[in-house]
């Protein structure tokens, strides 16, 4: 029983001896949760550390074209996707003196001499790469509201003595010794970051441990790459930078793996399949990949609009790709040798309704719509 049902209890019980069992029973569980702290409790050690904005830009700047750069972006974490209306905010921030959070790094413990000692950024690459472009004269500012005249400066701009405070100007940072492991640095920006809306699903899911398991590495990021299915499924630049992409083919394989078993929430649904079908072995990745690379080919030879409603769009909706992917998955598995005669239902008011309904992400209608596009291509 949990501590708060027996809270109420004991709120009701009047009986004294009955009482007594109940805090009896809190106690046991208050020790047992204690217990279970002191057991996960992990000792991060870490140093708070001021780095001017000269001194991040430099150790950001010098050495990056051939990665071996001092502060690193590491790739579990996402594109520089701030646009220019956000960095400017945070370098009108930095004029104004106002404080910025904690960027968290950690010292990097490698067996290369070439980069043992490098910084990981864990969390704050937007702000840190929002620096060095302004610094490097590749941000201009614009929409600042206090320092409005300054809109349309670059760091090159402002007067020199403006120039030299500003990079000056200290930022504070929390560096995690290299006794830090990479679970542990995944672990922290996933806490960092789950809450945020800054953050999109795949994104966390990206830079979680779930990142560093097989099935992201080998499987998902492979197929994301695939030129045909980008041609098929074009995203808004912003949405590929969000991983919009890697969110897709995460979403086909989940589906067509367990489709009939989706209960209501999609995120839960993905990240209970990462967390279940991470370490898939060489042969069992191979033919993942074999797979989607088959429905990309089939979509690719016999929808002229590919995943897209139409020719001209230029973003694929998340709904219409899944049915379509998977449906056309399932209809392969049926009859491997398929063949189309029929695209008709491609624009019939049913598929129309099933792909934007509300309630699409229901069990129902999740169910509903893969197999009216399986049943469509096989004739049933």
């Amino acid at each position: 029983m949990r501590i708060n049902e027996l809270n109420s209890q004991l709120f009701a019980e009047k009986d004294a001896k009955s009482r007594a069992k109940i805090l009896s029973e809190i106690e046991v569980i208050k020790s047992l949760a204690e217990d279970k702290i002191r057991n996960e409790q992990r000792v991060v050690e870490f140093e708070t550390k001021e780095f001017t904005i000269e001194l991040i830009s430099h150790k950001y700047e010098n050495g990056k074209e051939d990665d071996v750069n001092e502060l690193f972006v590491p790739d579990y974490q996402r594109d520089f996707v701030w646009d220019k209306k956000r960095q400017s905010k945070l370098i009108e921030s930095l004029l104004l003196g106002f404080p910025i959070p904690y960027v968290f790094t950690a010292d990097v413990d490698s067996e290369d001499p070439e980069l043992d000692g490098r910084i990981e950024i864990v969390d704050g690459s937007q702000r840190v790469r929002t620096i060095h472009a302004f610094t490097s004269n590749n941000l201009i500012l614009q929409d600042l509201k206090t320092l409005d005249s300054l809109n349309g400066f670059t760091f090159s701009d402002l007067p020199l003595s403006r120039q030299r405070r500003f990079l000056r100007i200290p930022v504070r940072i929390i560096e995690l010794s290299s006794k830090c492991t990479e679970e542990t640095r995944r672990d922290l920006f996933e806490r960092i970051n789950s809450g945020s809306d800054i953050l999109k699903d795949m994104e966390v899911r990206k830079g979680s441990e779930l990142g560093s398991k097989p099935l992201y590495t080998q499987v998902i990021r492979k197929c994301s790459s695939n030129e045909d299915f980008k041609d098929l499924a074009p995203l808004s630049l912003s949405k590929e930078k969000r991983d919009e992409r890697l969110e897709f083919t995460l979403r086909f394989f989940a589906y067509l793996d367990n489709y009939q078993n989706f209960e209501h929430s999609v995120r839960d649904f993905l990240n209970e399949y990462m967390q279940s079908h991470g370490e898939p072995d060489s042969n069992k990745q191979q033919e993942m990949i074999s797979e989607f690379e088959k429905v990309i080919e089939f979509v690719k030879v016999n929808f002229p609009t590919g995943f897209k409603k139409t020719a001209s769009a230029k973003s694929t909706p998340r709904v219409r790709f899944e049915s379509l992917a998977v449906g056309v998955a399932l209809a392969l598995r049926a009859n491997p040798k398929l063949e189309v005669d029929n695209l008709d239902w491609l624009t019939s008011d049913k598929f129309k309704t099933l792909t934007t309904s509300d309630g699409a992400n229901s069990r129902s209608k999740v169910i509903e719509r893969i197999e009216y596009v399986k049943d469509s291509l096989l004739g049933y």
